[in-house]
C-alpha cells in the first residue's frame, strides 16, 4: 500500500474506530474513537505492515471503519481510512504529496491486510483520547 515519503519521521500513530463512515470522502479529519496509541517500534511495525499491504482493485461503497493518524514529535504528518469492504484506503494530510492524496485501492484479503485488520480489531483503549487531535 502506497505511503508518504514522510512516514519515516513517524513516532506516533492513533488508532481511530470510524463511528460515521459516509463523511469519510472528504472530511479534512479522521473523525471517531480514539482506540489506542502506537508508538516507537510498535508505530514502525504497524507502518511495515501497511505498506507490505499489496495493492487490489477498489471497490465503490468506502464505508471505513478503521483508520490511523500518523504524528511526528511535533506535527500530525497524515491520515489513512481503510475500507476492507471495497479494498479501499484514503490517505491525505499535510505530509501527503498531492498526486498521494486520494483512495487507493488494497488488496484486503491478502495476508498482511488480515494482519492489520486484527491488529486493528485487537486494540484496547487509550488513556489520552485526543490528546494529539487537531480541531
Amino acid at each position: 500500500m502506497i505511503l508518504p515519503p514522510v512516514q519515516e519521521k513517524t513516532e506516533l500513530i492513533e488508532v481511530v474506530r470510524i463511528t460515521d463512515p459516509m463523511r469519510h470522502l472528504s472530511v479534512a479529519d479522521l473523525v471517531g474513537d480514539d482506540v489506542v496509541f502506537w508508538e516507537a517500534a510498535q508505530a514502525r511495525d504497524a507502518l511495515t505492515l501497511i505498506g507490505s499491504v499489496p495493492k487490489g482493485e477498489r471497490y465503490r461503497c468506502f464505508t471505513p471503519g478503521w483508520g490511523i493518524r500518523a504524528h511526528s514529535a511535533t506535527d500530525l504528518l497524515f491520515r489513512i481510512a481503510f475500507c476492507f469492504h471495497c479494498h479501499g484506503a484514503r490517505l491525505w494530510g499535510p505530509g501527503v504529496p498531492a498526486e498521494s492524496e486520494g483512495i487507493h485501492g488494497f488488496a484486503a484479503d491478502s495476508p498482511p491486510a488480515l494482519e492489520l485488520l486484527q491488529r486493528l480489531r485487537g486494540s484496547t483503549p487509550g488513556r489520552l483520547k485526543g490528546f494529539f487531535r487537531r480541531r
